[in-house]
């Protein structure tokens, strides 16, 4: 990972500090544990629980390693910087499907803090990139695989 700006939602941050905690302070020690249990079973050369739990421990800090750096190159998203006139990162977003007639509401987030199951839409998304910087009632074309789609912006908020 470069040292590229991460924009994060006080939610975000929020998020990625506990991860980080959690990690630090508990997942360190359970995986500690499994090891020098796994060393109590002796020959460590064909012991399988040891090598999980090596493996755990390397994903785990490489984790911390990346939440870290995550966290150093981090630019929050006050509220008080979200504007409800145009699509901005931190908006959460009504938009129409213009074919379908159906409505989604989005929320605007940086990568790091994407989840398109819980409709957190990366700025650099598809959709992101389109409606980004757009005022209500601006129809806007996204490119997607099956084609273009046509969303109209119903709404705007914090």
């Amino acid at each position: 990972m470069s040292d590229k700006e991460i924009i994060l939602t006080q939610d975000g941050l929020k998020k990625l500090e506990e991860e980080l905690e959690n990690l630090k302070s508990v997942k360190r020690r359970e995986v500690a544990e499994r090891i020098k249990v796994a060393i109590g079973y002796g020959d460590i050369s064909e012991n399988s629980e040891y090598e999980d739990a090596k493996n755990e421990q390397a994903f785990i800090e490489g984790r911390i390693i990346t939440l870290e750096k995550m966290l150093r190159n981090a630019r929050i998203i006050n509220n008080d910087e979200i504007d409800t006139d145009t699509v901005s990162i931190g908006s959460v977003v009504t938009v129409e499907d213009l074919e379908f007639g159906d409505t989604m509401e989005y929320a605007i987030v940086g990568t790091a803090e994407s989840d398109p199951l819980r409709n957190k839409i990366s700025n650099e998304s598809p959709v992101g990139k389109a409606i980004l910087g757009k005022k209500k009632g601006t129809v806007v074309d996204v490119s997607v695989p099956a084609g273009i789609i046509q969303y109209k912006i119903v709404d705007i908020k914090k």
